[in-house]
């Protein structure tokens, strides 16, 4: 277990050596070992997964493959969102009272969400909103659950105020391109953020 934890991160290591000296064929190579191995130990979608398919995306983007770099980018998202669901939950408000929802993490919140996987998330998930938000192809949907997620995570890290932005933007961005979508968590994680930020 833990030479295949120790080799994945030199895969990522030599992955992103490779990938800054434009050796784009064994970047990727490198990012595929990562993910092979953090998969072994953790599973194909998992936080400790997703750094590798973040560089890939990367890589694919450089290399001008934009629609490989958006899929992927789109399964780390997606990895995350699920993630923090389970880690900042909301609790439906009472009714008649004076207390609405709240944030509420999960006990042993260090066991599931560290210092150095907040950092990853913080630099993956806001590459991908830069490198997306005017990006039409990256399409409305993807950039709903892109902002959601983001918000989801600043919650986490007591960010409200910057996590209200982020579900004002993606309930902004579902009604503009009348989405067909659900979006009772997004819009009640933007109720509790009202009441936080107030």
């Amino acid at each position: 277990w833990y030479q295949r934890r120790v080799r994945g991160k030199m895969y990522r290591i030599c992955g992103l050596l490779q990938a800054a000296k434009g050796n784009f064929p064994e970047a990727l190579k490198n990012y595929s070992n990562d993910i092979y191995h953090a998969a072994v130990d953790n599973g194909p979608r998992h936080v400790k997964t997703s750094g590798g398919y973040f560089h890939m995306a990367n890589v694919f983007f450089r290399k001008g493959q934009t629609d490989i770099a958006h899929n992927i980018y789109t399964e780390v998202v997606s990895i995350w969102n699920k993630l923090l669901k389970e880690v900042v939950k909301l609790e439906e408000p009472v009714p008649e009272s004076a207390l609405n929802s709240f944030a509420e993490k999960v006990e042993n919140e260090t066991e599931v969400l560290d210092e150095a996987q907040e950092a990853e998330a913080i630099q993956m998930l806001h590459a991908v909103y830069d490198l997306q938000q005017n990006n039409t192809s990256y399409g409305a949907q993807n950039m709903v659950i892109l902002l959601h997620t983001l918000a989801l995570l600043h919650c986490h890290l007591l960010g409200y105020q910057k996590a209200q932005e982020f579900t004002s933007e993606a309930i902004k961005c579902a009604q503009e391109a009348e989405l067909q979508m659900d979006m009772s968590q997004v819009q009640q994680l933007n109720s509790y953020l009202t009441n936080k930020v107030c």
